[in-house]
């Protein structure tokens, strides 16, 4: 949808705690006076990612302290039914490779369609205005359900199905990923950049055990390798 908005004054922020997610929530902190966050425990392999985005969480406060007021309460909505629908890599012990279609065995279909409605509802009850998402169709594995066309169209069909506007903001959805280190230090300066090195989780391969300058993962995964790229070429054109 391109026609101007009004100036919304809340959102809700659909939150991993990885890389891209906490850095949306720092967006939409400066943005919005009241922010929200949603977690979906989907039945994924690794529970350190579930952990992994109360830490960042609790550490947003501390290094926007600004801002901090603007922070409002986190949910988690149980998923786990539908997390055992797709039987994927994220879901299930196997292989992280490039399936049939073309697509990485950890794409999970339909994920932030499902992910996306369930934010809607709760935003619905909860009063706010917009939802904000760390989608990105610049540097990412090519899921499907992460391209802005598919954002826009489910922009519109909850849109219509809750009977008010639902925007679905994406601040990453054209960046890369150095370009999204460079926006946390924008916002946060080496303070955020630290938190969510340290304490955010991006590792498909839930690994916590191997500490690299961008923070901590198996190193060869797809999500670390878009990670390390990411950081290293931030650190290339500081």
């Amino acid at each position: 949808m391109t026609e101007t908005l009004p100036k919304a004054s809340s959102a809700l922020v659909l939150f991993s705690g990885g890389q891209d997610s906490a850095t949306c929530l720092a967006w939409a902190l400066e943005r919005f006076g009241r922010v929200e966050t949603v977690g979906f425990d989907y039945g994924q392999r690794h529970a350190v990612e579930m952990a992994a985005r109360l830490k960042v969480r609790e550490g947003m406060p501390g290094v926007l302290p600004d801002l901090a007021a603007r922070l409002g309460p986190d949910h988690v909505v149980d998923l786990t039914g539908f997390g055992a629908i797709g039987e994927t890599a994220m879901t299930t012990d196997r292989a992280i490779e490039v399936g049939a279609r073309g697509l990485p065995t950890t794409f999970v279909p339909g994920r932030n369609l499902i992910f996306l409605t369930a934010a809607a509802a709760l935003a619905d009850r909860r009063g706010l205005e917009v939802l904000v998402g760390g989608m990105c169709e610049t540097d990412f594995s090519g899921y499907p359900d992460c391209r802005r066309e598919t954002l826009d169209a489910m922009e519109r069909a909850l849109s219509l199905g809750l009977d008010r506007r639902v925007p679905v903001q994406t601040p990453l959805m054209w960046l890369t990923k150095a370009q999204t280190w460079a926006l946390a230090d924008e916002i946060g300066g080496t303070a955020l950049v630290e938190l969510i090195v340290e304490d955010s989780h991006t590792c498909y391969r839930g690994d916590r055990s191997h500490r690299h300058a961008w923070g901590y993962g198996c190193g060869t995964c797809p999500a670390c390798e878009l990670r390390a790229a990411g950081w290293d070429g931030w650190g290339a054109g500081q």
